[in-house]
């Protein structure tokens, strides 16, 4: 087994990694790890290294791609799925440091931390100049309730701040108990003296702050992204700040990483920092240990946990329904063998308890076994959907849950 670490790892991940009884573990960083691809089994890569289809094509053993962080954008997703690798990040591991440099950037705007730092080094003593605002009393949005904006409310709170939030995926009963008033997003706009983001790069969160959103705010509206720079149509917000819509903008990722110059730079209510947030000792150890420690699992095991193009699973129903994967499996290259003319529908029928498990691990493994007879790239439990619908197929699923058949 042959482990490829393209870019730097926390020291306690790699000795995790030389722990492993003939092991070959190779580290590299973004500008080495190319001619080392041919024979890896699994890749590590944080965000620097972008895995797209010429590097899968590079690595045809490859089984396993683990980004040590949340945000998946640098790898082609689609290509790696057709490709049959298993794709897993680690989310919250870094809720914390995001969280804390969340409120860290909103304080420095408040109190204009980053302006009267270089002000007083200059040798000036702007006293006057530099009269803040507390963050008591004022209304935070917070756009997106996952692992890390709920780190954000805990750490608002104590600063008795109002909070509400959008999310449509949390509950009211779940954002009540957090503390938090669920508001419709355009109600967020209005309501909020500083705005924070926390949501992943979607087609409906491309850009979601723009001139039409900014026009919904109050005057002198503070922003915060440490989410995904995509987020914020930067030229919009230039005009937002430049016209005192936007009262200041604490950026820790941008649509262009590195941003090089930018007129938006040049405005004094931006605080800018380079993707920093999750950057601290304590959450590159996190992240590190636990996308090592997922790895292993599904290289030893099959287990897949936090997996991102594959059916989500906890390590319990993994453990469950492992035996029945390989039944599955064998069953589905069975009927391939049987089988005559050109079928059609594959039809799954699942009894007893097993049926009130997620089933789609069954079926995908079930499929590779149909398929593997007749392709020349590999079938798997990761892949094996997606090249049934391309080839025409129709898949059937039935359940009967306590049905003592099983």
């Amino acid at each position: 087994m042959k482990i490829l670490v393209a870019e730097p790892l926390a020291p306690a991940a790699v000795e995790l990694l030389h722990a492993q009884t003939g092991w070959e573990v190779v580290i590299a960083d973004p500008k080495t790890y190319r001619p080392h691809l041919a024979d890896c089994d699994a890749l590590v890569v944080r965000s620097a290294v972008k895995v797209d289809k010429d590097v899968l094509a590079a690595a045809p053993r490859l089984r396993v791609i683990g980004r040590a962080g949340v945000g998946v954008d640098n790898v082609d997703l689609a290509a790696a799925t057709d490709a049959g690798v298993l794709v897993m990040n680690t989310p919250g591991g870094n809720a914390i440091s995001v969280a804390e440099h969340t409120l860290a950037l909103m304080l420095s705007m408040a109190r204009a931390v980053p302006q009267a730092n270089t002000s007083t080094k200059s040798g000036k003593w702007e006293k006057k100049k530099f009269l803040g605002n507390e963050l008591r009393g004022k209304t935070l949005g917070v756009v997106g309730l996952g692992s890390i904006g709920r780190e954000v409310v805990k750490r608002a709170k104590p600063f008795e701040m109002r909070i509400i939030g959008h999310d449509p995926y949390v509950s009211a009963q779940s954002a009540s108990a957090a503390g938090v008033e669920l508001v419709p997003l355009a109600e967020l706009y209005r309501q909020s003296d500083f705005i924070t983001l926390h949501v992943g790069l979607t087609p409906e969160t491309n850009r979601m702050l723009n001139a039409g959103a900014f026009a919904q705010m109050k005057d002198g509206v503070r922003i915060v992204n440490c989410a995904r720079g995509e987020l914020v149509d930067q030229k919009d917000l230039q005009a937002a700040v430049k016209s005192g819509k936007v009262g200041g903008a604490g950026l820790d990722v941008f649509e262009k990483e590195p941003p090089g110059e930018d007129e938006l730079f040049q405005l004094d209510p931006i605080i800018a920092t380079p993707h920093i947030a999750g950057s601290t000792e304590e959450a590159q150890e996190i992240v590190g240990i636990r996308i090592v420690e997922q790895m292993l699992e599904y290289l030893k095991s099959g287990v897949a946990l936090n997996a991102v193009n594959m059916p989500a699973m906890t390590a319990e129903q993994y453990r469950a329904v492992q035996p029945y994967v390989t039944l599955a499996e064998r069953l589905g290259l069975f009927l391939s063998h049987i089988a005559s003319g050109n079928a059609h529908t594959i039809r799954f029928v699942y009894y007893g308890r097993l049926a009130e498990n997620n089933t789609q691990i069954l079926r995908n493994a079930g499929l590779a076994g149909v398929l593997s007879r007749s392709l020349e790239h590999r079938a798997n439990v990761v892949n094996a959907m997606q090249i049934a619908t391309q080839r025409g197929y129709r898949v059937v699923e039935e359940l009967q849950p306590g049905n003592s058949r099983m």
